[in-house]
């Protein structure tokens, strides 16, 4: 008993280890993460190589199958930014919604833009239509950009393949299909609700008379001559999910052994469904519109860049949880938290919460909340795991916060006050969180 007291105490302290690294002395998070699995192994009297050879082998085993999964959606990103695309559903939105329904119509933009772009990078891309549309119509800008930050960072936590809730959901051995329907199941609702709801509630909608406008763009935007297809951007960007969620399908509806169901499982497959993807975006949004194979590469190397810290984090998330594991410790955790009778929804929702509230990075918050959750998980093989990954990404998108990069992000293109962020971004993510905890539990009832 004293030594399961003395390794969780250990955990514990790797956990404030990584919070006061990354928080107050300005530490990467993977040299944060780092660092605590070698806290973690030495306290629990783990032989110093093995807790290298632990290391290697979460890292390795994270990133072998993630890092082409990712590297493959930051193509589709890419090729969606540069073509129009993204301009071109948000602007095909509006026009369809109208004036009246913006906030609905940016909420939109952002859950469907979201899917294959990182937050920062789609709220970014989307500012200067923010500012359009708010200079045109003199709406409040915070009415209009709060529903599409909410919505992006509701996408950002829950849905693959975004790189986050793909790694959990590998980490966790879930179904990746199911990850994404049950994610729009429950991220729909919860976008609506803490984006044009809350928005409406707590945001004036017009701009005050003596207000300064909305600035200019930094860039015109593309005429509508030079951009993509509506129905074919879409088509880019659904079609990866299509088939995950085909696959899905496929498995429970067809025999092992029939001819179909062999090809949905290699189509589906999400390195396989990326791929297509790509393949068609290359034509789809870039051979089919003058782009030449030079431009595409230069556009494609250019995707890689933003890359490497995320897949660090990731890989040193997933070693986190390899030296968890090898330790014992993970044994103890999913031991006591056992005793305790603790909802492992619940639990998972705030655990990932705690941990972006405190070292201010939904991803992190994510892969650290998985590591310390799995151990229940595998102690108790009756629960539903895509609920519990689903649960984890709801609690994440709470507390974005002064400690996340994505708050200055939203609070700086918006021209808010840090007082005015908190009462509305910050709560508004929070409510999000709360209002997908409840779809979860629900959910968690029927499937």
């Amino acid at each position: 008993m004293h030594e399961d007291a003395g390794l969780l105490l250990i955990l514990m302290a790797a956990i404030g280890l990584i919070v006061v690294l990354v928080v107050r002395f300005r530490v990467h998070s993977f040299l944060a993460l780092m660092l605590a699995s070698f806290v973690v192994g030495a306290g629990a009297g783990m032989p110093l190589p093995a807790i290298a050879d632990s290391f290697e082998k979460g890292m390795g085993g994270t990133l072998g199958f993630l890092a082409a999964v990712i590297g493959l959606g930051s193509i589709l990103g890419k090729l969606l930014e540069v073509s129009g695309g993204a301009e071109r559903i948000a602007r095909s939105l509006l026009d369809a919604l109208g004036e009246q329904r913006t906030a609905w119509a940016m909420m939109l933009v952002g859950f469907v833009v979201g899917i294959p772009v990182f937050f920062e990078v789609g709220f970014v891309l989307l500012i200067p239509l923010i500012y359009v549309v708010a200079r045109q119509t003199r709406l409040n800008i915070l009415y209009v950009g709060l529903p599409l930050a909410v919505s992006l960072m509701t996408v950002h936590c829950m849905l693959p393949p975004h790189p986050a809730a793909m790694a959990i959901t590998q980490l966790l051995g879930g179904d990746v299909g199911k990850v994404i329907l049950y994610g729009l199941i429950v991220g729909l609702p919860t976008a609506v609700i803490a984006g044009p709801v809350w928005a409406t509630l707590v945001c004036p909608r017009h701009a005050a008379p003596d207000a300064q406008a909305a600035p200019e763009p930094a860039a015109t935007p593309a005429a509508g001559q030079s951009m993509p297809g509506l129905g074919l951007t879409l088509l880019v960007i659904l079609l990866p999910l299509l088939l995950m969620v085909g696959k899905t399908l496929a498995s429970m509806t067809l025999a092992p052994e029939a001819g179909l169901y062999r090809l949905m499982m290699f189509l589906g497959n999400p390195l396989t469904a990326l791929a297509i993807a790509v393949c068609f975006a290359y034509w789809a949004l870039g051979l089919r519109r003058g782009l030449g194979m030079a431009r595409l590469q230069a556009l494609t190397a250019g995707s890689f860049t933003p890359l490497a810290s995320i897949l660090l984090i990731i890989g040193a998330g997933g070693a986190f949880n390899g030296v968890l594991i090898d330790s014992g410790v993970g044994k103890v955790l999913a031991s006591t938290l056992s005793q305790w009778d603790l909802n492992p929804i619940l639990l998972a929702w705030f655990v990932a919460g705690l941990m972006h509230l405190a070292v201010g990075s939904a991803t992190v918050a994510m892969v650290s909340a998985a590591g310390m959750v799995l151990p229940l998980l595998d102690a108790m093989p009756g629960q539903n795991r895509e609920i519990v990954i689903i649960a984890i990404g709801a609690g994440a998108i709470g507390w974005t916060t002064v400690t996340d990069s994505a708050f200055w992000v939203v609070k700086e293109y918006l021209g808010v006050s840090l007082g005015e962020a908190l009462k509305k971004f910050t709560a508004a993510t929070l409510l999000a969180s709360v209002v997908a905890l409840g779809m979860t539990l629900l959910l968690s009832h029927w499937v």
